[in-house]
Parts: C-alpha cells; structure tokens; sequence
C-alpha cells in the first residue's frame, strides 16, 4: 500500500487490533497460531493490524528470543493471503539506534507505519525527543503513542505533543496514558499545531473506548475526534469491535447520542477491567488477553515470553464475569465456525 492509499485509510477510522504473541508450552513461537490469530482479524474485519507492540510482549526483542522480526514477517504474508488492504502497523521501541533499526526492517517487510514507542527513553527531555522522533520519521511514516506508564510509558507533556505533531510524516497518534488530562493534551497539540485534519487520532484508552470515539474536542473554534481505534482489547471480540466502530458512526449521525452508547460504553470498560487485570494494576493485561483466546480456541495456553507473566488471583474468575454477562461483546460463534479454516 502506498504511503497516501495508508494515510488516506487510517483517517477514514479503522478497527486495529494490538496483536497478540501466540507460544508452545515451551515458550517458544507457535507460527500456526500465529497465522491463525492474523486470520481471525482480517476476517473479523480489521482494518489494520499491529505488530511488535506491547500486546506482542516487548520482549521479543531480548537477545535470545529475537522473535521481532520473525513476528512482523509472519503478520505481513499472512495478511497478503487475501490480497486485503490492511494498514499494517509496526511497533518500533528502544533508543535511537535500536529504533531506526527496527523502523528499517519495518519498511523492508512491507510496514506501512511505525508506531513509535518512547517508554525506554525516560532520561530524554523533549528537544531529544523530538530529534528520535524525526530521525525515525526519516525512514517510515510515525504513528505516534502515549502509552501509559503502568503498562511501561512515560508522561509526556502538552508541550511535546504540541512539537511532535509539527513533524511532517506523523500520520496518526494512538492516545492510551488511561487519563482525561493527559488525552485532552495530545488532542490539544494536535489542533494547535494546526494538523487536526492530518493527524489521525486513535483511542488506546481501554477503559474508555466508546466515550473516545463519540467525543468531539474543540479549541479555539478548531475540532478534532477520534477516527477509530488501536487497542489491546481488539485483540477479541475484533468482530463486535468493528460493528462497535459502525455503530459510533450512527450514533454521531444522529440528532442525539443514545443512552444504549453509555450503557454500551460502560459494560466496555467492566469487561476491560477483568481483562487488563485493573485490581492488580495490570499484572495479568497480556495474559487476561491470552485467556480469552485460549477459551476460543485460537490460542492453546496463556504462555508468555516471561514465565512469571500469567494471570492474577481472581483474574479468571472476573474474565468468566463479564464474558457470560455480555455476550453481545464477545466473538465465540464466529470463532467457531471458522476456527479449523484459520488453523489450516
């Protein structure tokens, strides 16, 4: 895809799941799940994927698992197998020199964008920032994230992301620090720096995905909105979640947000909260994930790179909660029907 059709695909609002890291029971790459996984998506309707990112486990980059680009290298040619357009998104990390390599095998492999991570740079002020992130935009198009530093970000101020949406290649912000404040800062940037019709905003804020997706941020008579979704909780339920993205579209069409979009909202995030692990700040988000996948069969165990990583007490018991409480948000019937289709 070239880098306009890409551009012109992420603005128009897509569902993209963080995609997962599917393991042996020797926690070692399963590529037929791996495969199935990619699938599943792009059947669901996906309109990206991405890969490398935290949902993947950062440590497949560790020396000794060197799983980064085996990992990417699977998610593109399985993407290709329908010759679909789906905006594939890599996860890029680490300081500069680890990054522009990362960003460099990205494009080899067919990337179109990097989601550019900048939790390893602590240390950094914003005028180092600011230079990594260029240098990156050099080689790929930027995605720029705000992840939150429970799950390994750092804060970065309104300051920043008022310079980092002047960098000419940020095609897209995924917001995901879980705070109001912070959320209001990017946008805020964003408009002030004048690219609110450039930039595309994507929520990554897992606990308030609905409320994201309907609101309409205004400063100084300018407007910007959220255009869809990059999230690790796509990773299931993906077939809702792109019925969820058609449903935000009616119900910003109408005269009147309805009160079935709160009442959606809201058994989003309970259902967020049991799978990101919430009650134990967020020890178990990539194994809740897993856990849910292995139920559908997508996935054989919850195994990640780290074998202290799993699901906390109580975790299970609060996945089976919400999963019975509301099964209009989970994807188990499509699952099925396909599920021997997508592990061929």
């Amino acid at each position: 895809m070239n880098a306009d059709d890409a551009r012109a695909r992420l603005a128009g609002g897509l569902v993209i799941p963080a995609h997962p890291l599917a393991l042996t029971a020797e926690r070692r790459l399963d590529e037929r799940r791996q495969r199935a996984l990619t699938r599943y998506y792009l059947a669901a309707g996906a309109g990206g994927l991405a890969v490398g990112v935290h949902t993947t486990q950062f440590a497949i980059r560790a020396p000794g698992v060197d799983l980064y680009r085996p990992v990417l290298e699977l998610a593109a040619e399985t993407s290709r197998e329908g010759g679909s357009r789906t905006v594939l998104v890599a996860g890029v990390v680490g300081e500069t020199a680890q990054a522009l390599a990362e960003a460099a095998v990205a494009r080899e492999l067919g990337y179109d964008v990097a989601l550019l991570g900048l939790g390893a740079l602590a240390a950094y002020d914003d005028d180092a920032l600011i230079a990594h992130c260029r240098a990156v935009a050099d080689v790929i198009p930027v995605f720029g994230f705000y992840l939150q530093p429970a799950a390994g970000g750092r804060p970065l101020e309104y300051s920043f992301w008022r310079r980092f949406a002047e960098i000419e290649n940020v095609v897209a912000i995924k917001i995901a620090p879980f705070n109001r404040y912070r959320t209001i800062d990017v946008v805020r940037g964003v408009v002030e720096a004048g690219r609110a019709g450039e930039i595309a905003l994507y929520t990554g804020n897992d606990d308030a995905i609905v409320v994201d997706l309907l609101s309409d941020y205004r400063f100084d008579g300018m407007t910007a909105s959220f255009a869809g979704g990059l999230l690790g909780q796509w990773a299931v339920g993906t077939k809702r979640a792109v019925e969820l993205l058609d449903d935000v579209a009616r119900w910003r069409g109408a005269d009147a947000i309805p009160r079935e979009a709160l009442v959606r909202a809201h058994e989003i995030t309970d259902t967020n909260a049991a799978l990101f692990d919430v009650a134990c700040d967020f020890r178990g988000c990539i194994a809740g994930i897993h856990e849910i996948l292995r139920r559908q069969g997508l996935l054989q165990g919850i195994w990640c790179l780290d074998p202290g990583e799993g699901l906390s007490p109580g975790q299970a018991e609060e996945i089976e909660r919400v999963h019975a409480a509301y099964p209009h948000l989970h994807d188990d019937e499509f699952i099925a029907e396909h599920l021997d289709q997508w592990l061929r």
